[in-house]
This record gives C-alpha cells, structure tokens and sequence, in this order.
C-alpha cells in the first residue's frame, strides 16, 4: 500500500484561544502535490459517556447548543482538564459535575473524531454503570443543563425518532448499546 501521509512544510497559528485554535498549514502530498492553504481546527479531547443509573436508567442531559441554535438531548461528557491523570478520571469528573452522580464501574468503548479531515482532536468514549446520585451538579459558568433519566426503550426510541442529533454522542450510544447486547450489527 502506498503511503498517503502529507509532509507538513510550514503552519501558522491564525487564532488561538482556550477551547478553539486554528491554523493554516502548507503540505506536500507523496506526488509532490502541494496542499495549501489547509485548515486545521485545534481542540482538547473530549470524552463522553452512556452513563447508566442502579436502577437500569440512562442519564440524558437537555442543553441549549447555540451553534444550532437548539434545544437536544444529549449523554454527557466534556473536555479532558490538564488535572486528569487519564481519560477516565476526566469523564468520571464530568459525571459528577454535569450530574451529581457516581459511578462504579467505566469499559472504555474506544475513539472517535467527529471531522478528521479539519479536526485534529479525538473524543473517547465510555460506558459507565452503577450510577447513584452523591452531589449536585458543578456546573461551569456557560452551562445551563437538565438531566432527564430514561429507560432503554425510550433511549432505543429517541434514537429511531432523530431526538439525539449529536452525532459523536449518537455514536457512543450505537457502541454501548452493542457491549450491553441491546444492539446487533
């Protein structure tokens, strides 16, 4: 197979703040093709989980996304801090502040990337059960989030519906959903 990697020439930071950064790159493809300018959007990894309650129910958050400019349903999740020591601690830390709830139990479920062609970032994905409410919720200055439980069914439900447009956190759910069995492909 032929090696398809880009050799990086130059790159310029164009803008850069906390959450959002981005940079114009000049590459040379294996033909000697050169690729410019291309855009790279810079962002921390994420992490997010199907984060499943004692009693069997999924915790879903209800939050305003104005890049939309809509209302979803989403499971949670968030960026990893530089205080994590690893991807778990960092979505049991989101769990707890988003939720107030705790966990026992968290299966990695593997990576994803929500647009590798421009995105440089990853999201982690996990499966986290035996959730009992400890806390309320932590919430950061810009969030305003509701937390709704739901049985598999009206998860499963939400899903045939569209009701869960986030497509990274869609993709978690598809994942959990086949390690708990609730899924066959």
């Amino acid at each position: 197979m032929r090696d398809l990697k880009w050799k990086l020439l130059k790159s310029e930071y164009l803008f850069k703040d906390l959450w959002f950064t981005v940079r114009k790159d000049t590459c040379e493809r294996p033909d000697g093709k050169l690729v410019t300018p291309y855009y790279v959007y810079e962002f921390p990894t994420w992490v997010n989980a199907v984060a499943i309650t004692e009693d069997g129910k999924i915790i879903l958050e209800r939050q305003y996304r104005h890049g939309l400019g809509e209302t979803h349903l989403e499971i949670p999740g968030g960026c990893v801090d530089d205080t994590d020591k690893n991807y778990e601690e960092a979505i049991a830390r989101e769990l707890l502040e988003e939720t107030g709830y705790s966990f026992t139990h968290y299966e990695y479920l593997g990576k994803t990337s929500s647009n590798p062609s421009t995105n440089n970032n990853w999201m982690h994905m996990y499966l986290a059960t035996g959730g009992k409410k400890v806390n309320e919720q932590e919430l950061d200055d810009n969030e305003d989030i509701e937390i709704h439980l739901v049985t598999m069914d009206e998860l499963k439900q939400l899903l045939r519906d569209n009701q869960i447009v986030q497509s990274m956190h869609v993709t978690t759910i598809m994942y959990a959903l086949a390690k708990l069995g609730e899924l066959k492909f």
